[in-house]
């Protein structure tokens, strides 16, 4: 008897401590939803407002505060009022004048050919880390990461100590004998080419590596047991499901490149015409705010515009093949 009461007791608690559990349960998965989304919000969505609105804001005024002013006491008529002095002539003089049509044109195209070489160099590497021995596997990774334990900025000045005409590299090729005359490497797109390459290598070996080193390999034995050769099982067995890998380590070095201010600043020259160095102009030397803002809009959609086209399109493909 007193068994049966003590069991009635502790049903109802039990079955509230079940209840608020899945409550906290509920609220705390919820929360770590909302944290990207508030993240996104707070780094990118508002500074996007932000510059947006310095964008359309009238050429005349330079310096902030730029108009029209949006106060938190104009109500919802004045904030249509704000809204209605908003111009587009920022994006209008970008049309106008070709020299932010050629740095844009450069800025893709400098940034998709260091991508390509990228993608040359990084997938031999990964594909040889995938391979190696399990106990290889640590060294090589720390290897590729390595580069990142020095400076960004030190690593690209190194670069100037190679490639200038008494740098190391020319000496080594006048020693060798490969040459007669120093080459003239700096302020050049091939010096570009070679920082950039060289500065985001690993964000195109990591990826690829972290595809390959899941593949099935066994897939490649049985497609030579069945006489294919070892080139042919590479296209049409390794290089399709390492795709993924591609895909984002492509991504990674193409959208930092296309922006990159400091390698072409530094071993391009001044008369490198890249997006980077002419939003650092606009923004510092002419200190026109309103159109480095605009130039900045503009990059962002020639950046994400195309990633949307392709994510859906991925997205049909994954749904078409289900």
């Amino acid at each position: 008897m007193a068994q049966t009461i003590a069991r009635d007791v502790a049903a109802p608690a039990g079955r509230n401590e079940g209840i608020g559990g899945r409550l906290l349960a509920a609220v705390a998965n919820r929360a770590v939803i909302l944290v990207p989304y508030l993240w996104l919000l707070i780094f990118f969505l508002v500074p996007f407002g932000i510059v947006l609105k310095i964008s359309l804001s009238q050429t005349t005024i330079a310096m902030p505060p730029y108009l029209p002013v949006f106060g938190l006491g104009d109500g919802v008529s004045g904030f249509i009022a704000n809204l209605r002095e908003l111009s587009f002539e920022n994006y209008l003089w970008l049309l106008d004048d070709a020299l932010y049509f050629n740095a844009y044109v450069s800025s893709v195209v400098i940034a998709a050919v260091s991508t390509f070489l990228a993608l040359l160099i990084g997938y031999p590497l990964a594909y040889g880390m995938a391979r190696s021995s399990e106990s290889m596997r640590p060294l090589l990774l720390m290897l590729v990461i390595l580069p990142f334990w020095t400076s960004f900025l030190i690593r690209v000045y190194a670069w100037i100590g190679i490639l200038k005409p008494e740098g190391l590299l020319n000496q080594f090729l006048l020693w060798v004998g490969v040459i007669d005359t120093p080459l003239q490497i700096m302020n050049t797109n091939t010096a570009i080419y070679i920082g950039i390459v060289y500065s985001y290598l690993p964000f195109m070996v990591l990826p690829l590596y972290a595809t390959l080193e899941k593949m099935d390999y066994s897939l490649i034995e049985a497609a030579q047991d069945l006489g294919c050769p070892p080139t042919t099982a590479f296209w049409k067995i390794t290089f399709p499901l390492s795709l993924p890998g591609v895909v984002a380590g492509c991504l990674l070095v193409f959208i930092p490149a296309i922006g990159e201010f400091v390698i072409p600043d530094l071993l391009g020259g001044s008369q490198t015409l890249m997006i980077g160095k002419t939003l650092w102009n606009e923004f510092f030397s002419n200190r026109d705010w309103p159109v480095a803002s605009a130039v900045a809009i503009v990059l962002l959609l020639i950046l994400v515009v195309p990633m949307m086209f392709f994510q859906r399109a991925q997205a049909r493909a994954q749904e078409q093949g289900r």
